[in-house]
């Protein structure tokens, strides 16, 4: 028998309405996998509710203690490491390592964000008057929602709810209806941890209703999303009635900026790896190369004998397989007709280019593409799929002008053995996070923020902390 889960409201779990339940698929096989509640606009208004009374409470308590619940999910996190790792391989489609790596990460993180609990600091600024002091406290906004991705659905679990937690708001989650069943797999383990009631919530459903519902609450204090440009636009209008702060991760356009310099199997091998982690559904991974001209054929060798190379097919079927299906049809679609008009605006496809034969699943064939330029819709548009477009360029500062000609502004990357040509390039690049010599992959201790489209605030670090707080400023005359 199928699985229905129950929303999970003010500490415990709520009878789902089977009639409205939405059936979730394994994108490698197709198989039904589970089903999960739409939540009522009866049951948002519950969960805010429960968020609301709880947080004077949650507040109260020591930053310490808070961390210790924290430290105490986490703990069950790893316990279910496999299990988990399984549930997440089978609905997004990522291969069992990376699912492994994103619970291992997940549980890191909570344990990283519990240990600022006695690090979150205020200040005291001199005054212009005798006897006065000032005191700028840092405060919990308040309830809190985090809107979630499918392509690394466990770990934003985290990425939104620790700092929310540690720094004394509540929060209600809503996981994306393609991969929802670890987080609510995730929500029996916060059950069964001892969490106080209301602090935590989860409600199942689309973004269009029940997401629409969180984001137009009145006693939302903060939005926080990953996803979308587009979507994320919408949920700027939606809080814009109350002006509730919006936190918001969207899409990228990542450039990858190779040198005559580089080390060139350095550079291949952390562009592909940046390509076809996840089958290319990173939002932060390279998503287009700028090579200079006199090491583009030499490069672009590289590259393709790497791509052909890579194994794909069902995760768990097939565990030796570097990367597993798209998501869904909608995106098999999406990458397959930007590919075909990369063709008809005059690129070559010189490896893939084409929707996997095979019988189940929405695989794509990891795909290189030549012959680039400016204005082809795919350098400009984000792909999220296999694909690596090439333009050569005649010297850094051309790649650089190009690497800034774009509507995103998330990571960006430069591989070269010249010192002064990688500062330059940090100095010039107009992105939130620039990788000299590496593979496009954050660190919990920094701050993954993104400029123009590509986002607003951003995660992790002390800064990712601090977007979950707000100032009190308190003038004190004696």
């Amino acid at each position: 028998m199928t699985t229905l889960y129950e929303n999970y409201i003010d500490g415990r779990f709520v009878p789902a309405d089977a009639t409205t339940a939405i059936d979730v698929h394994n994108p490698a096989n197709h198989a039904l996998l589970a089903r999960i509640p739409t939540a009522s606009s009866d049951e948002v208004n519950a969960a805010v509710d429960a968020a609301r009374r709880a947080q004077p409470g949650w507040e109260r308590l020591p930053a310490i203690q808070r961390a210790a619940h924290l430290k105490a999910i986490a703990a069950k996190v790893r316990q279910n490491k496999e299990r988990l790792a399984e549930i997440i391989t089978r609905e997004q489609g990522k291969v069992l390592g990376l699912a492994r790596v994103e619970v291992d990460f997940t549980a890191d993180y909570m344990d990283y964000m519990a240990e600022w609990a006695r690090r979150i600091e205020g200040e005291i600024l001199q005054s212009d008057r005798p006897g006065e002091t000032i005191f700028v406290h840092r405060k919990p906004i308040g309830v809190t929602v985090g809107i979630l991705p499918w392509n690394f659905p466990f770990f934003l679990i985290a990425r939104k709810m620790a700092p929310a937690l540690i720094t004394g708001n509540t929060i209600v989650v809503k996981p994306s209806e393609e991969t929802p069943i670890n987080a609510f797999e995730f929500a029996r383990l916060v059950a069964e941890a001892g969490l106080p009631a209301g602090v935590f919530n989860l409600v199942g459903g689309r973004g269009a209703d029940v997401g629409a519902s969180l984001c137009t609450h009145p006693d939302v204090g903060l939005i926080s999303f990953t996803g979308s440009v587009a979507t994320g636009s919408t949920i700027m209008q939606a809080a814009g009635r109350n002006l509730t702060r919006v936190n918001l991760e969207l899409g990228g356009k990542a450039p990858a900026i190779v040198l005559a310099s580089a080390d060139l199997d350095l550079a291949a091998k952390a562009v592909v790896d940046s390509r076809v982690i996840n089958t290319g559904q990173v939002c932060n991974c390279a998503e287009r190369v700028y090579v200079e001209k006199s090491v583009a054929d030499a490069f672009t060798s590289k590259v393709r004998t790497l791509m052909a190379a890579t194994r794909y097919g069902d995760p768990l079927a097939e565990p030796d397989v570097h990367m597993g299906p798209l998501v869904n049809q909608i995106g098999l679609d999406k990458v397959a007709a930007m590919v075909n008009r990369a063709r008809e605006q005059g690129a070559e496809v010189i490896l893939g280019g084409r929707v996997a034969d095979r019988p189940t699943g929405f695989h794509y064939e990891p795909t290189v593409i030549t012959g680039c330029s400016a204005d082809m819709e795919i350098m400009r548009k984000e792909i999220f799929g296999p694909v690596l477009p090439i333009q050569t360029v005649d010297s850094l500062d051309e790649a650089i002008a190009l690497a800034n000609d774009s509507e995103y502004g998330l990571t960006s990357s430069i591989f070269t053995r010249d010192l002064n040509a990688a500062m330059q390039a940090c100095r010039e690049l107009r992105f939130g996070e620039t990788y000299v010599n590496r593979e496009h992959f954050e660190a919990m201790q920094g701050f993954h923020a993104g400029r123009r489209k590509s986002g607003i605030g951003g995660a992790d670090g002390k800064h990712g902390l601090y977007e979950y707080t707000e100032t009190h400023v308190v003038y004190m005359q004696n």
